[in-house]
């Protein structure tokens, strides 16, 4: 079962989220926040495999907090759970370490789809957010030789592991590599990372 823990400072909204969850039957919501103080204290004890994340909180910024979370728990999975839709904020939460961007005003399957895909080690993106990075012009991507290198090897179908062992890298830094492509890019996982790379002759 996957454990969740909700960091936002509206109650009602996280007693909805924890009823969702809870009977999702995939996840379990082991913990709930209302400031990043509260988190910070709730992990010393109990720390679970998720995070929901505002980005706005009483006590500073979520971006900011999913940075130092990050660095402190390599393991965590962190989405962002907000309102806020600009291009920049999604760019720099991800950019922090973030594996996912959900709206809340996205449908509840959503949520739940966030937290599972997240856990099998890809990027979610809710509907908006992706429609969103997709606006972004392409024809100004660059992809660097590390990059290209990665991506060629990710459509002959290597893992994390084969590719850390090929490119003498760590396996977190492969998957930073690879969160990094797929916004990069505009892909929603990697699945539809692999079929750009073949379908815009990006290799």
């Amino acid at each position: 079962m996957i454990t969740v823990h909700i960091t936002d400072d509206h109650k009602i909204l996280t007693e909805g989220l924890s009823i969702l969850i809870n009977e999702s039957g995939t996840a379990l919501v082991n913990g709930i926040s209302h400031s990043l103080a509260e988190c910070r204290s709730a992990f010393s004890f109990n720390r679970p495999d998720v995070l929901l994340l505002d980005i706005q909180l009483p006590d500073g910024s979520g971006i900011d907090f999913c940075k130092e979370m990050r660095a402190k728990y390599p393991e965590l999975k962190i989405l962002a759970l907000t309102t806020h839709n600009e291009y920049s904020i999604v760019r720099r939460m991800m950019d922090n370490g973030a594996h996912g961007y959900i709206l809340k005003n996205s449908l509840s399957e959503e949520i739940l789809a966030g937290i599972e895909t997240v856990m099998n080690d890809e990027i979610f993106l809710c509907e908006d957010v992706d429609i969103l990075i997709k606006k972004q012009d392409k024809k100004n991507i660059w992809l660097t030789t590390r990059e290209q290198e990665l991506l060629r090897h990710l459509v002959n179908g290597c893992t994390n592991q084969e590719l850390s062992d090929k490119l003498f890298l760590g396996v977190e830094t492969i998957k930073t590599y690879r969160k990094n492509l797929i916004l990069k890019l505009g892909a929603k996982n990697s699945i539809v990372l692999v079929k750009m790379a073949l379908e815009d002759k990006l290799i």
